[in-house]
């Protein structure tokens, strides 16, 4: 494009006005996101480098910058080890064990060709429960005295444990239920992702006499690689946030073996330590992307 072109361009009053009013319309947004969701994120990132308590509310001048101290704190404090060590044991057993069972859901749903959406809405009610609720039905199910499940092990002649008062079942207990909660979602995604893998492949494998399980190891998971990156981000994102279903079940207990990075943080703002609580959600923010990267690194597509 030629110089004199550029300048009628830049100088076109048409496209001026275009802009203009393309401005115009999206500052509403523009003044909603700085003032609601930028700015917030900004003042909790530079909270997290002072002193800042609930008593420095109504004297803001008196904060006083700390730097890194709050860092320095939380990975000396003992409580925050502990919930970074059960905010892991909830992602490493979470994740695979909703993805295993929503890929298994959605290849039998699959498989389906009258009563899918049946199956498919009915999997997919937990999801839109509310949490509380479900937490609320889950709790009075595993609790030791006149619990559903312990009930039923009764009638075999198992005695069955306090699932949620035990430091050793109560945890994988909360991983179970999250994991019957949002296997809806994923089976939702993998069901849609299945519907693109080539038909032709997997006939011609069969015609080969191909099993079962190499046409799904060869061609159906290969084919749904960007399906499970997916999956996995979302998923793992989840857990790292991990906070309802023990805020409700056991209150981060018994002697915190339910308490997650989420909920430490929660306390945190609770108790008034307000640079200590941002401190700690920025760490949780780095473990995120962290984590993402790796999914991605491993999951992703090969060229």
């Amino acid at each position: 494009m030629s110089r004199l072109a550029r300048q009628r361009v830049v100088h076109d009053p048409t496209r001026r006005g275009q802009a203009v009013a393309g401005w115009v319309l999206a500052s509403p947004f523009v003044v909603l996101f700085l003032v609601f969701t930028a700015g917030p994120v900004l003042a909790s990132l530079g909270m997290s480098f002072t002193d800042m308590r609930i008593t420095d509310i109504r004297q803001p001048f008196s904060v006083e910058f700390v730097g890194l101290a709050n860092y320095s704190d939380l990975v000396q404090d003992p409580l925050f080890r502990k919930v970074t060590v059960n905010t892991l044991l909830y992602l490493v057993l979470g994740v695979p064990l909703t993805m295993a069972i929503a890929l298994a859901v959605a290849v039998g749903l699959n498989g389906l060709s009258r009563s899918r959406g049946f199956f498919r809405v009915g999997f997919y009610l937990p999801v839109v429960t509310s949490i509380v609720a479900v937490s609320v039905v889950w709790k009075y199910i595993l609790r030791d005295e006149g619990g559903l499940l312990n009930a039923v092990l009764d009638v075999v002649g198992i005695d069955g444990p306090g699932w949620l008062d035990s430091t050793t079942t109560a945890l994988p207990s909360l991983v179970v239920m999250a994991a019957w909660r949002n296997f809806g979602t994923l089976m939702v995604i993998f069901l849609a992702g299945l519907q693109t893998v080539p038909r032709e492949q997997v006939e011609a494998a069969e015609v080969d006499g191909a099993t079962a399980w190499r046409r799904f190891r060869y061609i159906t998971l290969p084919a749904l690689r960007p399906v499970l990156l997916f999956g996995a981000v979302i998923t793992g994102i989840g857990y790292l946030q991990f906070f309802e279903e023990a805020f409700v079940m056991t209150k981060g207990g018994p002697l915190d073996a339910t308490r997650s990075v989420t909920y430490f943080t929660y306390d945190q703002f609770g108790y008034g330590n307000y640079g200590y609580a941002a401190a700690a959600s920025y760490l949780l923010f780095l473990a995120i992307v962290l984590l993402t990267f790796l999914q991605f690194r491993l999951l992703r597509t090969k060229d």
